[in-house]
């Protein structure tokens, strides 16, 4: 192969078996990044070149436009080993100094040539000079191995080579390596493959044998001959294009969820990787299947046949025409739909019957056969854990203004459809299949709502009177969760969080908030249904003994601690730390942290902060319990006006803090920065009488006390 300096495209192609689906993306990607990387770091990539990704259901490759046959020379500078010892007296080289040399492909180099420079103790020999640049043969060789072990493989397999004798190990089995620098084939080995200049078309189309002329021409080739697309990105925005025309001359869309539901997005994306000359035909079902919930049909469809239904634009209403993603183009494609819409059948048949043979059933009298079903070993059955969810929801609601009565019957029927047929077959259903059981057996529609909305990850509107018994339910189920598998030592660990139980902390976070958005929780009240008393509540639900002590505590802080990781993306972490350091009620953090924002802005504010956190370190260092505040023991001016203040400010300040208005409060308090100014200048807290000393102490734990009503606000000290 010549190694000209001229710039030439190359192409890295790697023909297998049909690659895993949902990683295929992920994989072209890092294919070609793995190869950019280690031939940029090699210096074999021209300023100007570009990197293209491929990826194929049957091939991964790369493509750059600019790439040296040989790398430039590059000035090289080695440290050895101080002088003393690399050297002897004659200045010859030690035997020590003679294998770091033959260690680092240096034998031969003349002592002498060595060039010596302090380090500020010792002089240290060092080899400089020019290495010839890497050859392309053996830094795309580098690269290949590099890229290849670096994979993101779901799963890898091993496979015996057609020798019969070796075998190796890979995402697919390989077939085929093609590697062409212009119009010379690299000589590269890989997975028991050598490079050449053969790839492969579409299995039923076009060419099934590509023999690619040069580099330049591979894509084309490909396309035209081959009658494969290769650019994942290509595919999928031909896939798109298509299913909007096809959509669009029925009157009809692919996905009715405003912006766009993640759902579509992934089934684009696995179709994509399904086919490499995309084409779209239109099926169609009996619409006597339209009887049946959509949510089954839907999944059907799309997790089984990878169809993409259709449905009315105008309300959202799943039509009983789908689209189909062919990997072939025939000239009558009649026989791809009508065998697409055999397949289907059976399929939407199977939900009808699943669907009517579930409703034989009553919901409630599907509770019982929880008892046979295990939550976890350690906590019983889901019954059990039923009847824990139930009570913590009978105790929640009237504290809400709720109906005790539907919140129990949410509770109750939340996992009954657990054991029909449908769940059974489509587990992605829960809770939506029993809001249609529910609606069937007449159940209230609060209750109704409560099971289709159990399953979400967060409340994100305000509750309403309509939505208020789902919100209990979602409470109750995450407040049970939490304090039951962090009670039994499953806490999350690092990355580890089999049970979500991150997720439910913020589920749990998400229902205060919205609660609060709609009027049943007010800022200005410390309601009964706070946090600690919710997790003490499901803690009372476990036999005495089952869960760890000190369980609820950890808990309590865990939830608080996942309000601040979230809370500091919005506002000001100094803020956040001084209101959470008290852990308010959850209801009333988003106003105190606000006022703690608008505290921070007045000019009294550091002072005081300081002042708060000077007060905090005093009091770690009182021994022994403080005696209550004496006047009579008051000597100097500014002790007695700080105590003025103190009793003056209290009143209003304390009364706007308990009516929830907490920016009022602060701004009350800031009035007292000038007598605390004063305090601390004049007056010495730790006098030697200690009788004196212990009642400035005092003065000082009813201010800190009156300041940190809505914040420590110490933590706000800069």
């Amino acid at each position: 192969m010549s190694t000209t300096a001229t710039p030439r495209e190359l192409v890295l192609e790697l023909i297998t078996e049909e690659l895993p689906p949902k990683a295929l993306h992920a994989l072209g990607q890092a294919f070609a990044h793995g190869l950019r990387d280690i031939l940029r770091e090699q210096g074999l990539l021209a300023p100007d070149c570009d990197c293209v990704d491929y990826a194929t259901p049957r091939r991964l490759a790369a493509r750059f436009s600019h790439v040296l046959g040989q790398a430039p020379d590059r000035a090289y500078s080695e440290k050895l080993m101080p002088a003393a010892i690399g050297l002897d007296a004659s200045g010859a080289a030690t035997p020590a100094l003679l294998k770091k040399l033959a260690a680092k492909g240096l034998e031969g180099i003349d002592p002498a040539a060595l060039a010596r420079r302090s380090d500020g103790k010792q002089d240290v020999l060092y080899a400089e000079g020019m290495a010839p640049g890497a050859t392309l043969a053996d830094g795309l060789q580098q690269a290949l191995d590099y890229a290849l072990t670096h994979l993101p493989i779901p799963k890898v397999m091993q496979y015996q080579l057609a020798d019969g004798h070796r075998s190796v190990k890979f995402v697919r089995p390989a077939h085929r390596l093609l590697a062409l620098w212009g119009a010379d084939v690299v000589p590269l080995r890989a997975l028991g493959l050598e490079a050449g200049r053969l790839s492969m078309g579409h299995r039923f189309m076009g060419r099934p044998e590509l023999e690619i002329t040069e580099a330049a021409q591979w894509s084309r080739q490909v396309r035209d001959d081959g009658m494969v697309l290769p650019a994942f990105e290509e595919r999928r925005d031909e896939i798109a294009r298509q299913l909007a025309r096809e959509s669009a001359a029925l009157g009809a869309t692919i996905d009715p969820a405003p912006g766009g539901s993640p759902e579509v997005a992934e089934l684009l994306d696995e179709v994509t990787a399904l086919v490499e000359y995309p084409t779209v035909y239109v099926g169609a079902f009996d619409p006597a299947f339209l009887a049946v919930p959509p949510e089954c049909l839907i999944l059907t469809m799309r997790l089984n046949q990878k169809y993409f239904p259709l449905f009315d634009p105008a309300d959202g209403r799943l039509t009983h025409r789908f689209l189909i993603v062919s990997n072939m183009r025939p000239d009558d494609p009649h026989h791809i739909i009508e065998g697409n819409e055999r397949v289907v059948r059976p399929r939407l048949a199977d939900a009808q019957f699943f669907y009517q043979t579930d409703l034989k059933v009553r919901l409630a009298d599907r509770v019982g056969e929880l008892a046979h079903s295990v939550y976890h070993n350690k906590l019983g059955s889901l019954l059990e854990r039923t009847e824990r969810v139930r009570a913590i929801a009978r105790w929640l609601a009237p504290l809400l203004g709720a109906d005790a009565e539907h919140a129990d019957r949410a509770a109750l029927l939340a996992r009954a459809d657990l054991n029909t047929s449908m769940v059974g077959e489509f587990p992605e259903l829960q809770g939506i299949m029993g809001a249609y059981y529910a609606t069937a057996d007449g159940e209230p529609a609060d209750v109704i709502q409560a099971l289709r909305e159990q399953y979400r990850i967060r409340l994100d509107t305000p509750v309403t009177a309509g939505t208020l018994s789902a919100a209990i339910l979602f409470m109750a189920e995450r407040a049970e969760t939490l304090v039951g598998i962090w009670g039994i030592g499953l806490a999350p660990t690092g990355e580890r969080d089999p049970y979500g139980l991150r997720r439910a902390a913020l589920g749990l976070i998400s229902a205060y908030e919205q609660l609060t958005a709609g009027g049943w929780l007010s800022a200005s009240e410390d309601s009964p249904a706070r946090l600690s008393a919710l997790l003490e509540q499901a803690h009372a639900g476990f036999e005495p003994g089952r869960l760890a002590a000190g369980t609820v505590a950890e808990v309590r802080d865990f939830v608080y601690e996942r309000y601040r990781n979230q809370l500091a993306q919005a506002f000001d972490r100094a803020a956040v730390d001084a209101v959470l350091a008290l852990q308010p009620p959850l209801h009333q953090v988003h106003a105190r942290i606000q006022a703690c924002v608008d505290f921070a802005a007045r000019p009294e504010a550091t002072d005081l902060a300081a002042a708060n956190k000077r007060i905090a370190n005093l009091l770690k260092k009182a021994e022994g319990g403080l005696p209550a505040f004496d006047p009579g023991l008051v000597a100097e001016p500014a002790e007695r006006r700080l105590a003025e203040i103190i009793a003056g400010l209290a009143p209003e300040a304390s009364g706007h803090i308990r009516a929830g208005n907490f920016t009022a409060g602060l701004a009350v308090l800031a009035g007292a920065r000038d007598a605390v100014d004063a305090f601390f200048n004049d007056v010495m807290v730790m006098a030697e009488d200690a009788r004196v000393r212990a009642n400035r102490l005092a003065l000082l734990r009813s201010l800190h006390e009156l300041m940190n009503q809505v914040a420590d606000l110490s933590r706000l000290a800069r």
